[in-house]
């Protein structure tokens, strides 16, 4: 029997990945939960909402700031309450899979189960610290994520690249965590037939222009303007101007008016085009407006998954932006559809990526290098169908449900023979800890 415990369960990589492992350890016969603080059924993935999964929703009635501060507060205190209902139930657990907040695991460690932590990256290396306040406010936090992280049963990461930071970023803990590879479903990318869209979404991105791709939160850290910067530079004596003209970039990826960094950074990006004399176009959630045919930078805001598939089957390539990316997991769906992807030589697609097998990994920054690389597949369509059949391959055999699920399997299955250690290390400079972070939170939230 298997736990879950995820904070709130929406809609992303870390989701994605819980998800994909709670699907895959199910369908091998283990009994599987998932314990969340919040689930929205209309804001999630179907294997969630359908009943596929058993979810299990405590502590949403805990708020999720104080007057717009407090968050990491907020949700270590849902967590806290989600965790100790779980443990007033009657059930028990072989093990108990916990991500993205460790606080937990101390208490968990009662309850008689393996504690597996999965890392997607160290929180404490996620947010910024531009006052004193706020590094006065992150100081226990950061000190007990690496302790109660050292209290799991076993760690693991998701790259080696993640493995390096890991061990930078918590000297104390000396075993270096295993990695296990995020994956993807590939029956998700192989049930659309591009030639008869049947999505009405679909129909405005229908174009005979040879297109490239750019998918990745609307972020600055993405860095998605080296791919604006690549289209602009093909037409400085690496095509024809005919080739160019029949060229065009589609930026695709998450994108929430309410966040501020989302609106800010879509219209960065579309003046930078602008200011290369490109023709952009935006195309948001529900728009159905046909796209000017001279356009040559197209922004899809919030993409669809009958969009998503569309274009990861339709596209030339994928331009992949961001640098010291903790995994990435649009190479491998670039891939596995048959797109080379061009990415920067960095972080996570350093491991996904076979550097001129499958595409290409460029120096950061170095969008020259990134526009010569997609000049080089223009140009040779027999090396454009070698990649794409060597990232298929490279997909189903290192990235797939079933390779995930029977590297889990066998950790589990490992961990479950050990002889298990009930009493965490520690407990009373662990309440001591968090009540500090208690108190320095109300010192914080009655100066401001």
């Amino acid at each position: 029997k298997v736990a879950f415990v995820h904070p709130d369960l929406g809609i992303g990589g870390a989701e994605r990945l819980i998800v994909d492992a709670a699907v895959g350890l199910q369908s091998r016969g283990h009994q599987v939960v998932i314990y969340t603080s919040y689930h929205d059924r209309n804001r999630c993935f179907k294997e969630t909402a359908d009943n596929t999964l058993n979810v299990r929703v405590g502590s949403n009635w805990f708020p999720r700031n104080l007057f717009g501060h407090f968050y990491l507060f907020c949700a270590i205190i849902r967590n806290l309450i989600l965790v100790a209902s779980i443990l007033s139930r009657t059930e028990s657990y072989d093990v108990i899979i916990v991500d993205l907040l460790s606080i937990s695991i101390p208490i968990l460690k009662y309850g008689r189960s393996k504690i597996l932590y999965y890392c997607h990256f160290p929180d404490q290396l996620l947010t910024q610290r531009q006052s004193f306040l706020k590094k006065l406010y992150r100081l226990p936090m950061d000190f007990l994520e690496g302790y109660t992280i050292a209290q799991a049963d076993k760690v693991l990461v998701n790259s080696n690249f993640t493995a390096d930071v890991f061990q930078e970023t918590f000297k104390s803990i000396t075993e270096r965590p295993s990695v296990l590879y995020p994956s993807i479903n590939t029956d998700s990318y192989t049930s659309v037939n591009i030639t008869e869209p049947l999505d009405s979404s679909v129909q405005p991105l229908l174009s005979n222009k040879k297109t490239l791709l750019s998918i990745n939160r609307f972020e600055r850290k993405k860095a998605v303007d080296l791919a604006i910067r690549a289209l602009d530079h093909l037409q400085q004596g690496l095509i024809s101007s005919i080739e160019f003209d029949n060229l065009r970039l589609v930026v695709a990826g998450g994108y929430d008016e309410r966040q501020t960094e989302n609106v800010e950074y879509h219209l960065e990006l579309d003046s930078l085009a602008k200011s290369f004399n490109l023709k952009t176009w935006t195309i948001r959630p529900g728009d159905s407006k046909e796209i000017p045919a001279e356009t040559q930078v197209l922004f899809v805001l919030s993409f669809n998954e009958a969009q998503r598939s569309f274009l990861l089957q339709s596209c030339y390539c994928l331009l992949y932006t961001p640098d010291r990316e903790h995994f990435g997991i649009v190479p491998l769906e670039a891939m596995y559809s048959g797109l080379p992807v061009i990415a920067i030589k960095s972080g996570g697609p350093k491991e996904s990526i076979a550097d001129g097998e499958t595409g290409y990994l460029c120096p950061p920054d170095n969008y020259e290098e990134m526009a010569e690389k997609v000049a080089f597949l223009l140009k040779d369509k027999e090396l454009r169908e070698k990649f794409a059949k060597a990232g298929r391959t490279r997909v189903v055999q290192n990235f797939s449900l079933v390779v995930f699920t029977d590297r889990l399997e066998r950790v589990l299955t490992n961990l479950v023979s050990q002889p298990t250690n009930v009493q965490p290390n520690g407990w009373g400079l662990w309440l001591l800890l968090c009540l500090s972070f208690v108190v320095i939170s109300w010192i914080i939230f009655r100066l401001i």
